[in-house]
């Protein structure tokens, strides 16, 4: 009799750890996708940020009107872009970028920072591009680490991810452009 209780109560341990495992493994998958939302929606408000920075730049009055209409319309482009990171939000985030090195040659900055209002706007444009680049390697970080996860056998045997769509990084250019740092 002792030696089938022994079974039973080894039975229950193992079950316990089992059980044990897979709770501590569901609660880690959840922070991580806690910190994904996080990391999208901290990336959100740094686009919107930039493409505000270039509306302030092409209003301003500092640069040339052709070059003004052209920052304007891919800022416009950026913010009207859909909330969703997909292709169609890439390219209007790679059309801003664009924008801003079109804008932003190096006798357009010289001559920006020889201004207090353009020293102040440039200020603000690189400091947007900067949070954006970080921002969105951040969140790349954090699908690489929710996807890392999602591959481990116990996740995916028992189903511990529910009907939450695979991650997926975002990419764009979101280089600052080179004029744009401070010398």
């Amino acid at each position: 009799m002792s030696e089938v209780l022994s079974w039973v109560f080894a039975a229950l341990f193992l079950l316990v750890v089992a059980a044990w495992y897979l709770s501590y493994t569901a609660a880690r998958l959840d922070r991580l996708h806690v910190r994904l939302s996080g990391t999208l929606a901290a990336l959100d408000a740094r686009l919107v940020r930039r493409a505000e920075a270039a509306v302030e730049l092409a209003n301003s009055g500092l640069l040339d009107g052709a070059t003004s209409l052209i920052l304007a319309n891919a800022a416009a482009g950026s913010l009207e872009a859909p909330a969703d990171h997909g292709e169609e939000r890439e390219l209007a985030e790679n059309d801003l970028t664009e924008a801003l090195d079109l804008a932003l040659t190096p006798e357009a900055v010289a001559e920006l920072r020889s201004t207090p209002l353009g020293q102040d706007v440039l200020s603000r444009v690189g400091s947007a591009c900067t949070r954006v680049q970080l921002a969105r390697r951040f969140h790349n970080d954090a699908v690489t680490d929710v996807r890392r996860v999602r591959r481990k056998w116990a996740i995916r045997l028992f189903h511990l991810a529910g009907y939450t769509p695979m991650p997926h990084t975002v990419e764009f250019n979101d280089e600052a452009p080179e004029h744009l740092t401070p010398v």
